[in-house]
């Protein structure tokens, strides 16, 4: 395989920000273009993933390429190493990092007549904080919101599904932190039949101002049933000019002979086109 053959480096135009997954928050980095301790997995090397990255770039000069840091698989945030991510994120040429901080027990709770609060609170806006330090703007820092991170209070108090991370983005989005974020991205799935994925975008733009995508998992049920649920949920948010749409995940495999998650292909395209972006034919490789 050479770069130019690699999925990121052939990915259409409508595809707006692609997020390399996953790192670990406490990667080594070592430099060289190594990358065997980043947690990242892909069946080649750092010198063709800079590669990909720089034909994609060529290609679609508009698209930015994030690193995702963290995710269900990777904890290790006690021992966040910034400076290696960010040495990362240079060599390989890359527009910044996605926040994925998925911990097993936030701790969230509201006591009568206060917020929501969470335990893990002050570790996450650590986080913001410190890798923002390492990545100046105009690199991006992008954040994953859980899908039912913005409930819990006001209007959405008895929004449904409860959890142990409902409300848990309220505290960061409400911190000082908040204004070193450019985007953030509902995981508005996995979230069980009580979940309604526009609620939460309600919920989340009532306390997040800035852009906002909200997020459609690939790879269940039926691709036209999906596609027809992205038409109406594109429909709802298309007079926000800074909302758009998160898809999960376009491969999920590291081994890039396997094929993409069933509804992947045409959901990216469904996507584009309820959207009214440019470029709706181009196919996902």
């Amino acid at each position: 395989m050479t770069a130019a053959e690699t999925r990121l480096a052939r990915l259409p135009s409508y595809v707006g920000i692609v997020a390399l997954a996953f790192v670990r928050p406490d990667a080594v980095y070592e430099g060289r273009l190594r990358l065997d301790r980043t947690g990242l997995q892909y069946p080649f090397d750092g010198v063709m993933l800079r590669e990909a990255a720089a034909l994609l770039r060529q290609r679609n000069p508009d698209t930015r390429i994030v690193l995702s840091v963290g995710g269900a698989t990777y904890g290790g945030w006690a021992d966040l190493n910034e400076g290696a991510i960010a040495r990362l994120v240079s060599d390989l040429g890359l527009d910044g990092v996605d926040i994925d901080f998925e911990p097993a027990h936030p701790g969230c709770r509201r006591q009568a007549g206060d917020g929501i609060s969470c335990r893990t609170d002050g570790q996450l806006q650590a986080i913001v904080e410190r890798l923002r330090a390492r990545l100046p703007r105009p690199l991006l820092l992008t954040v994953a919101g859980w899908s039912v991170g913005a409930y819990g209070e006001g209007a959405f108090e008895q929004a449904m599904p409860k959890s142990a991370y409902t409300g848990m983005m309220l505290p960061l989005l409400r911190s000082s932190a908040a204004r070193h974020i450019d985007l953030v991205s509902i995981m508005a799935y996995e979230a069980g039949p009580l979940f309604d994925p526009l609620e939460a975008y309600r919920a989340y733009r009532a306390e997040w101002a800035g852009r906002l995508a909200l997020g459609v998992l690939a790879g269940t049920g039926q691709p036209a049933a999906i596609a027809a649920a992205v038409g109406g949920m594109a429909h709802h948010i298309r007079p926000d000019p800074l909302a758009g749409m998160m898809l999960y995940a376009l491969s999920t495999d590291a081994d890039e002979s396997r094929s993409l998650e069933p509804a992947a292909r045409p959901l990216a395209g469904a996507m584009c086109e309820a959207l009214s972006l440019r470029g709706c034919d181009m196919p996902v490789p």
